[in-house]
C-alpha cells in the first residue's frame, strides 16, 4: 500500500510539473491533460486551488467559456487568493450570459482591484448586453452550411472582392498535415478554396488550394490577404519545430495561370514571436496585420506598414490606442471606402471576442463602433471580410451556439426603406383634393413635382436626407410639411396629410383672443398669429383682409370701432414680424356677419346644424349656455384672400 501511495504521488507530481511547463509557453490543451490528471489524485490538498485555476485559464484562452466557469468556480470554492480568478470568472460569465452573476463577481473584482478598466468596461458590457440580444439590428446572419465542417472552418476572403470565390481556413480531414496543436488539440490548418455555383445557389464542396505543398505544407497555414485582382495572397504560416516555439509568420505568394509560386517570408516583425491576420488595402500600398512586438499596447495589436515596392516593407506602426488596448486586438479587415474591421476582447462586447468598425475621420482620429448583435454574440466572433461594391454583405467566422466549431456565417444589410404617402384634402370639408402638386426638394438635389391623384400620392424617400413637401392646388392656400431621414437606423413610413384652405371662403384664425372690450392681442393670440406668418411666407402672391368680428352685445357703432382696431392690431403685429403691408387690408365688421356654422362645428355642437346663421334672432331662441357658445363663436378672427398676383 505504501509502494502505491509513493507511486501515486509520485505521478501526481510529474503531471503537475510537466502541465506548468505546458501552461507556461501557451500549449493549452497540453496543459489541460496533465493538469486534469494531476487533479485526481487523492493526496493532493492546498495544491487543488492552483490547479483548477490554471485549467480554468487554459480553457479561458482556448474560449471556451462554459468549461472555464466550472473550474474557476473550483478555484474560488478552495479559497484560490489571485484576484485574477474573480475576474476571469466574472468574463466566463459574461461570455455564457450570465449577466447578473457576472455583475456581482466583477464587483468583487473591483472592491480588491478598483482602478481596473478592464473589469470596469466589461461591467458596462453586461448591462447593455442583454439589450443588444433582446433587439438585434438589421443585419440578417445565417451559417454558411456548404462550408462548413464538424472542425473549425474561419478566417474567409473574397477572391478579387466578388462573391463567387472564397479562400478560408480549415482544419478538418482533407488538411495535408495531420500533425495536432499543443495549443489547441486540433490539426495544424491549411487553406482551402470554394466557388458559388449560380445554377444552384450554393458553395460548391470545398478543396485545398493547392496540393503540391508550397501553400499547404506539415505547419500551420491559415488567415489570408489577398491583392484586389486576387493574383497576389499573404497569408500566415505557424512552422513546425519540436525543439522551440516558433511563432507565426506572413508569406507571400503568387498566382499565375492557376498556379501559385513559392511562397516567401515578409520581413515585417524582427524578433517578435507573432505575424499575423494579414489585410491588403484595395490599392495594394498597405498591409495591416497583428502582432505582439514591442510598442504595442499590451496583448496582441493591429499594425500596418507601407509597401515599398519589391514585397518590402515600411517599419510597422501601431494603429494607436483608439484601436489598440491592454487585451487583444486581431483578424482586421481594410474596407475599400477605408473603413476597418476588427474583434477585440477588451473594447465593450458582448462575449468573448467581438467585431467593430473603425472609420478615421481627417485629423488620423479612429472612432470605434460594436458591430452588435446578430453580427456578434456571447461566443468569439472574427475575420469578418466584404465583398466589394455599395451593397453590405459578406462573411465572418464564429463559435456561436450553434457553431460545430469555428464557423463562417454570411452577413447582409439590407437596404434601408423609406416611403412616405399622403393625402390632401380640403380643410374645410375633410373631403379628398383630387388633381394636387405636390413639389418635393431634397437635400441631395431632388427638386420635382408630382400629381396626388385621387388626393394620394406616393414617394420612395433616400437615406441621410432631409425633405420639404409642398401641396398647391388652384382656389387653395398651400401647405407643406418637412421631414428627414438623417440618421435613420432602421426603415421607415412616412404619413403625411395636407389640409389646404379653400380661398372662395373666410378662414378663421384659431385661438385669437382680446381683454373684454379690448383690442390688444394677449400673448397666446400672437402664438396662433405665428401659424398665420407661416401660411402667409408658404403663400407669399397672396393678399388677404383681416376680418374683426364681435357678437350683437353692444351698440353698432361700438362693436364697428372695437373690431376695427382689432382688425388692425393683428395687421400691426403681422407688419412687425416682416410681413409687407401691401398684402394685408384691416376691416372690422363687427356684428353685421354672423358665423355660418360649417360642417365641422355641427359636428362639434349637437344644437347646431349646417348652414345655420347666427343672427340675434336664432341665438335669442338658443338656452343660455347655447347663447354663450354661439356668441363665442361670433367673435371671432378671420381672413379672406383678396388676390393671388401680390409681387413685391
Amino acid at each position: 500500500m505504501l509502494v502505491i501511495v509513493l507511486l501515486g504521488s509520485c505521478s501526481a507530481s510529474r503531471h503537475i510539473n510537466s502541465g506548468k511547463v505546458a501552461f507556461e509557453i501557451g500549449e493549452h490543451y497540453n496543459a489541460i491533460e496533465k493538469y486534469r490528471k494531476a487533479y485526481r489524485s487523492p493526496k493532493l490538498g492546498e495544491e487543488k486551488s492552483e490547479i483548477a485555476f490554471r485549467i480554468a485559464e487554459s480553457y479561458f484562452r482556448l474560449s471556451e467559456f462554459a468549461k472555464a466557469v466550472v473550474w474557476y468556480k473550483n478555484a474560488i470554492r478552495r479559497n484560490y487568493a489571485d484576484p485574477l480568478c474573480m475576474l476571469h470568472y466574472a468574463d466566463c460569465l459574461k461570455a455564457t450570459q450570465k449577466y447578473d452573476e457576472a455583475i456581482t463577481w466583477y464587483q468583487t473584482y473591483l472592491g480588491v482591484k478598483p482602478d481596473d478598466l478592464w473589469a470596469t468596461n466589461s461591467m458596462g458590457a453586461c448591462k447593455f448586453a442583454q439589450e443588444w440580444l433582446d433587439k438585434p439590428g438589421r443585419y440578417i446572419v445565417n451559417a454558411v452550411r456548404e462550408l462548413n465542417s464538424k472542425d473549425s472552418d474561419y478566417s474567409p476572403v473574397f477572391v478579387g472582392g466578388r462573391d463567387n470565390e472564397v479562400i478560408f481556413t480549415s482544419n478538418r480531414d482533407l488538411v495535408t498535415g495531420k500533425r495536432k496543436s499543443s495549443i489547441t488539440g486540433t490539426r495544424y490548418a491549411d487553406l482551402l478554396t470554394s466557388k458559388f455555383e449560380i445554377q444552384k445557389q450554393k458553395w460548391e464542396k470545398p478543396t485545398l488550394l493547392e496540393e503540391n505543398e508550397l501553400i499547404n505544407t506539415a505547419s500551420d497555414e491559415g488567415a489570408a490577404t489577398l491583392s484586389a485582382r486576387g493574383d497576389q495572397m499573404i497569408f500566415t504560416r505557424a512552422r513546425f519545430d519540436k525543439t522551440k516555439d516558433m511563432g507565426t509568420e506572413l508569406y507571400a505568394a503568387n498566382q499565375s495561370r492557376g498556379d501559385w509560386s513559392e511562397p516567401t517570408l515578409i520581413e515585417l516583425v524582427g524578433d517578435s514571436i507573432i505575424a499575423a491576420h494579414p489585410s491588403l488595402s484595395s490599392d495594394g500600398t498597405l498591409l495591416y496585420f497583428v502582432s505582439d512586438r514591442i510598442g504595442g499596447f499590451g496583448g496582441k495589436d493591429i499594425w500596418v506598414a507601407k509597401d515599398k515596392g519589391g514585397g518590402i516593407f515600411d517599419k510597422p506602426e501601431n494603429l494607436g490606442p483608439e484601436i489598440n488596448t491592454p487585451g487583444d486586438e486581431m483578424f482586421p479587415f481594410i474596407h475599400e471606402n477605408g473603413e476597418l474591421y476588427f474583434s477585440s476582447n477588451y473594447h465593450p462586447g458582448i462575449g468573448g471576442l467581438d467585431i467593430f468598425k473603425a472609420v478615421e475621420d481627417e485629423k488620423g482620429k479612429w472612432s470605434i463602433q460594436n458591430m452588435k448583435t446578430p453580427v456578434n454574440s456571447p461566443g468569439d466572433d472574427f475575420a469578418m471580410t466584404f465583398i466589394s461594391g455599395e451593397v453590405e454583405k459578406g462573411l465572418f467566422s464564429s463559435n456561436r451556439k450553434g457553431s460545430r466549431s469555428d464557423d463562417i456565417y454570411s452577413f447582409y444589410l439590407p437596404p434601408k426603406i423609406f416611403n412616405a404617402s399622403g393625402e390632401v384634402f380640403n380643410k374645410e370639408t375633410n373631403q379628398r383634393i383630387d388633381g394636387a402638386l405636390i413639389r418635393i426638394i431634397g437635400t441631395d438635389g431632388t427638386n420635382l413635382k408630382m400629381r396626388a391623384d385621387g388626393g394620394r400620392f406616393q414617394y420612395k424617400l433616400k437615406p441621410e436626407t432631409e425633405y420639404v413637401f409642398a401641396a398647391f392646388r388652384d382656389g387653395f392656400l398651400n401647405d407643406k410639411v418637412r421631414t428627414s431621414t438623417v440618421g435613420l437606423e432602421d426603415s421607415k413610413e412616412f404619413r403625411f396629410q395636407f389640409k389646404l384652405s379653400p380661398t372662395d371662403e373666410p378662414i378663421k384664425v384659431n385661438n385669437i383672443n382680446y381683454a373684454f372690450g379690448s383690442y390688444e392681442i394677449t400673448e397666446e393670440s400672437k402664438l396662433a398669429l405665428d401659424t398665420l406668418i407661416q401660411l402667409l411666407v408658404l403663400n407669399p402672391t397672396i393678399k388677404i383682409e383681416l376680418m374683426a368680428h364681435t357678437d350683437h352685445i353692444g351698440s353698432d357703432q361700438f362693436n364697428s370701432e372695437l373690431s376695427q382696431k382689432r382688425a388692425q392690431s393683428v395687421v400691426d403685429y403681422l407688419i412687425s414680424k416682416n410681413i409687407t403691408a401691401g398684402r394685408l387690408v384691416a376691416k372690422g365688421y363687427g356684428e353685421t356677419w354672423p358665423k355660418k356654422i360649417t360642417r365641422e362645428l355641427a359636428k362639434q355642437y349637437e344644437f347646431l346644424k349646417r348652414n345655420d346663421e347666427l343672427t340675434e334672432e336664432f341665438i335669442m331662441k338658443l338656452t343660455l349656455e347655447q347663447q354663450e357658445i354661439a356668441k363665442g363663436l361670433n367673435r371671432r378672427t378671420e381672413f379672406r384672400v383678396l388676390s393671388n398676383d401680390f409681387h413685391e
